[in-house]
């Protein structure tokens, strides 16, 4: 799960679906992280972390860390929440990026659709609920998708 920050959508994504895979017994690696470096070290967002927590999930524990090239060889799926993420995954990935493994985190609910997540950054709690919502049905999808 990649977003900008770390500290929004992509923990958010990495509690929601950690949670599903609990409860649907999978063997499960999920991991999140940002593109840039600004927020490294912190925890999520109070508000991600009020609405994760109203549906009994607790992401208090997480810290934003940057996106690294070694990301590519660690996880067999990469979701990017946006287009400039997209494109900075790519950049990370160097000359030859193993892009074939990376795709809008939306495209698993909407397949084709190249939809961004909406960064709730700037806007009120509201906007976290409404990116809740966005990424919990889409974790339904991927368990739906890839569970065997």
């Amino acid at each position: 799960m990649v977003c900008l920050g770390n500290i929004c959508r992509s923990p958010i994504a990495e509690g929601v679906l950690k949670n599903k895979i609990v409860e649907h017994g999978l063997n499960w690696v999920v991991d999140s992280a940002g593109t840039e470096s600004y927020h490294v070290g912190e925890a999520p967002h109070h508000f991600s972390q009020k609405v994760c927590l109203a549906h009994g999930i607790d992401i208090s524990g997480q810290r934003a860390r940057q996106f690294v090239n070694e990301d590519f060889v660690r996880f067999d799926k990469i979701y990017a929440f946006a287009g400039d993420v997209l494109n900075e995954i790519k950049e990370i990935g160097g000359r030859y990026p193993p892009m074939g493994k990376v795709d809008y985190f939306l495209n698993e609910l909407n397949p084709g659709s190249n939809q961004s997540v909406p960064d709730p950054y700037y806007g009120t709690e509201s906007g976290y609920v409404t990116v809740y919502k966005l990424i919990d049905a889409t974790c339904d999808a991927i368990i739906k998708k890839y569970k065997q």
